[in-house]
């Protein structure tokens, strides 16, 4: 087959090169460059090419620097300032491959391929006749709830290598092959912010804005926030707060208000009612109304379960076997099968209920 690779500098991706090389595909790999050079960034985007020539050179295969910082800007970054500015949690990452890689690479450059290839940790899968996103061998390095949002169509034209592998077998491989990223550490956070901490890149966009933090409970103002954007439901540290723990359960965006509750066992952080406006499936929705399935809120190895009900104008109310912490506007809730090992797809989260006010 003829593939285009998404390579990063990273190890995973490397490997990905490695495997399908060895299996005698005819491989073209692809950089996307997304950080900005106006001092909007400081992601590590020169290293990250001189590895991914160092690879491009050790297997004589073309390589090619795709430009897509405008793009990414506007549909990543901007939407997710904008979602921080609403007081939602905003999901890059879910948008970044639903947009940038599998989105406007795939209409440029992936569409000339029978197939594009990246080193996310997921399968895909046949099930019932069509293909499916696939869960990871390694549950800690699992990404599906990062591709959650990807359509069937663009399901239909990516391959996983890794998805078989756990992290600890690709190193491997990558010594093996004698690799020269094998001991490169993994990138943490958010790509183009790079060294950039996340409340400066916040700070220089949204501002500040001196807010009141009120106990939940008895309306008792506990000090001043600069922001609500600065924050998010259920969190801890960061406050300023004394005689806690207090953790962030409700904001009031149009008061600038942050609303606390004391003690790690608080109800106040818990709900098991979760509404999603439109849920964006991978396939078909499924034919009954109401079905058990696993789920997720947030990035984690650990699966919840819960039974769905689809409504009449095809918005979604999730009730959760246990409580759920954290639960915040503006994240997703990614559906799983009652097995674990096909994702479903995706949806935002708006109204949110529980056993008690949240």
């Amino acid at each position: 087959m003829r593939i285009a690779v998404l390579i990063s500098g990273g190890v995973d991706s490397a490997v990905v090169v490695h495997k399908l090389y060895s299996e005698g595909h005819e491989l073209h790999l692809f950089y996307i460059r997304i950080g900005m050079d106006n001092g909007e960034s400081d992601c590590s985007a020169e290293e990250d090419i001189d590895f991914c020539r160092m690879i491009a050179r050790k297997y004589g295969l073309p390589l090619t620097i795709v430009p897509l910082q405008d793009e990414y800007w506007e549909h990543v970054i901007g939407y997710s300032l904008r979602t921080v500015a609403k007081g939602l949690t905003p999901h890059p990452d879910m948008m970044c491959n639903k947009l940038i890689k599998f989105g406007f690479f795939e209409e440029r450059f992936g569409k000339d391929f029978d197939k594009t290839a990246t080193g996310h940790y997921a399968s895909i899968v046949e099930r019932d006749g069509r293909l499916c996103l696939g869960t990871a061998k390694d549950p800690v390095k699992d990404q599906t709830d990062f591709l959650a949002q990807l359509s069937q169509q663009q399901i239909d034209h990516i391959l996983f290598p890794l998805g078989e592998m756990t992290k600890s077998e690709v190193r491997n491989i990558a010594r093996e092959a004698n690799l020269p990223n094998a001991a490169r550490k993994d990138s943490q956070g958010i790509c183009f912010l790079g060294k950039i901490d996340y409340n400066d890149f916040l700070r220089r966009h949204l501002g500040e804005k001196p807010g009141d933090i009120i106990e939940l409970e008895t309306g008792r103002l506990l000090g001043t926030h600069k922001g609500f954007w600065f924050h998010t439901i259920g969190q801890r540290k960061g406050l300023g707060l004394s005689g806690g723990p207090w953790f962030v359960v409700r904001k009031d965006p149009a008061a600038n208000i942050l609303f606390v509750s004391k003690g790690y066992d608080t109800p106040r952080q818990y709900g098991r009612l979760i509404f999603v406006e439109e849920m964006d499936w991978i396939g078909p929705a499924p034919d009954k109304r109401e079905i058990r399935l696993a789920f997720k809120t947030r990035h984690t190895p650990d699966f919840s379960y819960g039974t769905i009900k689809i409504l009449d104008n095809g918005s979604l109310l999730l009730t959760s076997e246990t409580d759920i912490q954290g639960i915040a506007p503006g994240q997703f809730l990614i559906l799983y099968t009652e097995d674990r090992a096909i994702c479903l797809g995706s949806g935002m989260i708006g109204q949110i209920s529980g056993d008690s006010e949240t």
